[in-house]
């Protein structure tokens, strides 16, 4: 779609997060902050060329902060809901969802965004 800006990549902190079972219900805010650390550090594995990473985190996780690699948006309700509108709002862009979740995946891609599972990210 568009050559200049960098790809932007939107990851389902929740469903990356909860991909693995590694004990991370105990500490919900921690495991998103684990994940934000190796986005910001391993960017978008396998892909050439600058990217935008968002994290989106709701519940429990809210508080995560940004760092200059990765930014970090909380859900007020949703995090579904408002991956959707950060699509939405990225007219023109090329758009690159990650979550497994089959619903969310569904309403992304009708907003011509593409998809990619946890693994993407997860090494």
């Amino acid at each position: 779609m568009n050559a200049v800006a960098p790809l932007l990549v939107i990851v389902d902190a929740a469903n990356v997060v909860g991909s693995v079972p590694d004990g991370w219900w105990r500490d919900r805010r921690g495991a998103a902050e684990r994940l934000r650390d190796r986005l910001a550090a391993d960017g978008l594995p396998g892909h050439e060329g600058p990217v935008e990473l968002v994290l989106v985190v709701e519940g429990a996780a809210r508080g995560v902060e940004s760092v200059p690699e990765v930014r970090v948006e909380a859900a007020r309700g949703s995090g579904d809901d408002r991956m959707v509108e950060l699509v939405a709002g990225a007219v023109g862009r090329d758009v690159l969802v990650i979550t497994a979740d089959r619903e969310l995946r569904r309403r992304v891609t009708e907003l011509g965004a593409d998809v990619a599972g946890p693994r993407t990210v997860r090494g």
